[in-house]
């Protein structure tokens, strides 16, 4: 598995954690921080599943 999937999944997963904590104590700047990860998060995602879908299709 890439690299990138395991950490967009992993920042995906804190940025919920922390949109919530931010909804929780009424912070709503930190509540945009962690939907700010969790966008970035699935980015990186997607990146990885991109590259190695390639490195599959040139048989890498």
């Amino acid at each position: 598995m890439d690299n990138n999937i395991v950490k967009g999944k992993w920042n995906q997963v804190k940025g919920k954690v922390t949109e919530e904590s931010g909804k929780l104590t009424g912070n709503k700047s930190q509540e945009i921080r962690g939907k700010a990860e969790q966008a970035g998060g699935k980015i990186q995602e997607k990146y990885g599943k991109a590259k190695r879908s390639i490195k599959k299709a040139i048989g890498n």
